[in-house]
């Protein structure tokens, strides 16, 4: 087995950003970006979600506690490691039922594994996708990605009523064959999970669908979007969501015919 030099003890895992009375970005800026997603705190008036919960390294439900008084019902957008590594603590977790969540693939934080994955062997990953650790003793080569109970099944145009707003879902597969999203039609918010965000949009991996995905998009540009909170980097408004949407189309088509794959999408800064 590898051996790697012992990384830093970072007490306070997670960096909380606080939007409004009523939403929470929550991320593991400790973790490689491939793998530091969003999670996102909504607050309702009868019920808090959250919006995916992370790799799970870090201890979630004791920074909840000191977030909100209730404990939130974890919705996942689909059954990635770094976006369902959290949901085994939680007592209710809702999510499509084309998402392996009771049976998750094999996580781990070594870049040589997710390196031989596929459509990740372009990747440069360091040995560890960590840079610190939550505690000390804590070994990254011994991370398991455990399974968690649905106790709801979440499929295209259900509604989930927080009291005072309401998101409907919506089933957009191609990054994964039960990703969903959430859409928020009284103000355009729209929580994307992995299905859209500013970055590489990843459509070769097992489970991925490019023609699904462009099917999605197509979709996804229908709809009245006033801003994304996606589940990975920042937010973004409609403007530039439709320019991803174009810009993938574009590079679909393009690697259908065999040409050349078009633009990257890559983060604007």
């Amino acid at each position: 087995m590898a051996t790697h030099p012992p990384l830093p003890v970072v007490h306070d895992w997670f960096r909380v950003t606080t939007i409004d009375s009523t939403l929470t970005l929550i991320d593991e800026p400790h973790v490689h970006e491939l793998l530091d997603a969003n999670t996102w705190l909504v607050r309702g008036r009868d019920r808090d979600l959250l919006v995916d919960c992370g790799l799970g390294v870090g201890d979630l439900p004791a920074l909840l506690a000191r977030l909100t008084d209730r404990e939130p019902t974890v919705v996942l957008t689909h059954a990635h490691p770094d976006h369902m590594g959290g949901a085994h603590a939680f007592r209710h977790c809702w999510a499509h039922p084309l998402e392996a969540v009771e049976s998750p693939e094999l996580g781990s934080l070594l870049g040589s594994v997710w390196s031989a994955r596929g459509g990740l062997q372009d990747f440069d990953l360091p040995p560890l996708l960590l840079s610190a650790v939550p505690h000390a003793g804590y070994d990254p080569s011994s991370y398991e990605l455990r399974p968690a109970r649905v106790t709801r099944h979440l499929r295209d145009g259900d509604r989930i009523d927080l009291g005072d707003r309401a998101l409907t879902v919506l089933h957009l597969p191609g990054h994964s064959p039960g990703g969903i999203a959430l859409f928020d039609t009284s103000d355009g918010t729209l929580f994307s999970g992995d299905v859209v965000y500013d970055d590489v949009l990843l459509d070769e991996l097992p489970g991925s669908d490019r023609e699904k995905y462009v099917h999605t998009m197509r979709r996804l540009r229908e709809l009245p979007v006033r801003i994304v909170r996606p589940g990975h980097g920042p937010s973004f408004d409609r403007q530039r969501l439709c320019r991803i949407v174009d810009d993938y189309i574009a590079s679909a088509r393009a690697r259908a015919e065999g040409g050349s794959p078009g633009p990257e999408f890559r983060r604007e800064t």
